[in-house]
């Protein structure tokens, strides 16, 4: 693979296929690895894709789940992410549209 890297995380349906669908039943495992982490720790891990995560929790989960590394990590492709800059009032910019028009005082003949 090209430029950047990404990976998708699959803790969730990994825990799914063991039967495992609450976040809290990863807690009692990995305490017996002698991994202590708290429920909103634990829910943080499952919920979210980990920036961060200790080899000893990686080889805990992949102990657990009986699986290798590829089926939790998948590497992808990151997507480029490209800013157009527009200045202010250009044409498609809606920021125009929102601004107040000047009242316009009419006499008692109009």
């Amino acid at each position: 693979m090209d430029g950047k890297l990404d990976y998708r995380w699959h803790l969730r349906q990994l825990m799914a296929a063991q039967g495992m669908y609450s976040t809290t039943d990863l807690i009692a495992p990995l305490a017996a690895r002698d991994i202590a982490l708290s429920s909103s720790q634990v829910y943080r891990l499952v919920a979210e894709r980990p920036e961060r995560l200790s080899l000893k929790i990686l080889m805990a989960l992949l102990d657990i789940l009986d699986c290798r590394m590829e089926d939790l990590i998948e590497p992808v492709a990151a997507a480029q992410r490209t800013r157009v800059r527009k200045a202010a009032g250009a044409a498609g910019d809606r920021l125009g549209d929102l601004r107040p028009k000047r009242a316009r005082i009419m006499g008692p003949d109009s």
